[in-house]
C-alpha cells in the first residue's frame, strides 16, 4: 500500500512532465472516476505527498492532465478556405476526444493553458483572424468551437438509454425509441410520431456535421460584407481605418 504522509520530501527526477504522463496512463486504464492523487503516486513508485511539491490537489492535476491529453493533437494544414479549415479542426478535435478514454470528461469547461494548448489555440486564432473575424469575435468563436465538440463527445459517450448502458448498440437504443415513438397515441403527439424517424434516424456523424455547420453559417454572417475593411491589422490604431460603402 502506499503510505500518503504528509512528510514526503521532493523525489529527485519527479517532474511534471512524469506526473502528466502518469496521469494519462492511470486515466487511460481507470477512467476519470479511478484517478486520484494516490494513484498518479502509485503509478510513479513514489507516496502520493510527494505529488504535492508540483501539483497541489487533483484539480491542479486536472489541470496538468488537460494540457497533456492534447499534446499530440495537430491542427489542420493551414490551407484553403477559413470555413474548410475549422471544420477540419472541429472533426479532428471530435476525434482526438474519442480517441482518448474520458478526455472530454477532463477537458470539458476546463481552460488550463500549458504549452500544448497555447499552441492550438495561438494557431486558431490566427486563422480567423487572418479570415477576417473582429478580435472579440475571433475570441469568442474560439470557446464556442471548443464548447460544441467537447459537449457532443460528452453525449456522444453518454448512454442513449438503458438498453445501450446493458450492452446495446447505439443504432439499435435509438431504433427502439423510434419504434416507441410511432406507438404513441397520434391525436396527443402528431409531431412525435410524424418525426419518430427523423429523429432517431440520422447518425452522430450526421448530428455533429449538421450542427458544425450552422455554427459556421453563423460565423459567416460576423464577417465584413465586400467593400467593408472590418478591422485595422495589428499594431495599427483605429485611426488609421478605413472603409468605404457597401456595395
Amino acid at each position: 500500500m502506499v503510505d500518503d504522509g504528509a512528510d514526503a520530501s521532493p523525489q529527485p527526477g519527479l517532474t511534471r512532465e512524469a506526473i502528466a504522463q502518469a496521469a494519462l496512463r492511470v486515466l487511460e486504464r481507470e477512467g476519470i472516476d479511478g484517478l486520484s492523487m494516490r494513484k498518479v503516486g502509485a503509478e510513479l513508485g513514489v507516496k502520493a505527498a510527494s505529488l504535492y511539491w508540483h501539483v497541489r490537489n487533483k484539480e491542479q492535476l486536472l489541470d496538468l492532465l488537460t494540457d497533456a491529453l492534447m499534446a499530440d493533437a495537430e491542427p489542420p494544414p493551414r490551407e484553403g478556405p477559413w470555413r474548410d479549415q475549422l471544420r477540419a479542426y472541429s472533426e479532428l478535435h471530435r476525434q482526438h476526444l474519442l480517441g482518448k478514454r474520458d478526455a472530454a470528461k477532463v477537458t470539458a469547461g476546463r481552460l488550463a493553458p500549458g504549452p500544448h494548448i497555447l499552441r492550438l489555440m495561438e494557431d486558431q486564432l490566427g486563422r480567423l483572424r487572418e479570415a477576417g473575424f473582429a478580435d472579440a469575435d475571433a475570441a469568442l468563436i474560439n470557446h464556442m468551437l471548443g464548447v460544441y465538440v467537447q459537449g457532443f463527445v460528452l453525449q456522444e459517450q453518454t448512454p442513449l438509454s438503458a438498453s445501450e448502458a446493458m450492452g446495446a448498440g447505439r443504432r439499435e437504443a435509438a431504433t427502439a425509441v423510434g419504434a416507441q415513438f410511432r406507438r404513441l397515441p397520434e391525436a396527443a403527439f402528431p409531431n412525435l410520431v410524424a418525426l419518430a424517424g427523423d429523429l432517431t434516424a440520422p447518425t452522430m456523424d450526421d448530428r455533429f456535421a449538421f450542427g458544425l455547420e450552422r455554427l459556421l453559417d453563423g460565423m459567416a454572417a460576423l464577417l465584413p460584407e465586400p467593400g467593408t475593411v472590418a478591422a485595422p491589422p495589428p499594431g495599427t490604431t483605429g485611426n488609421d481605418r478605413e472603409t468605404t460603402d457597401r456595395e
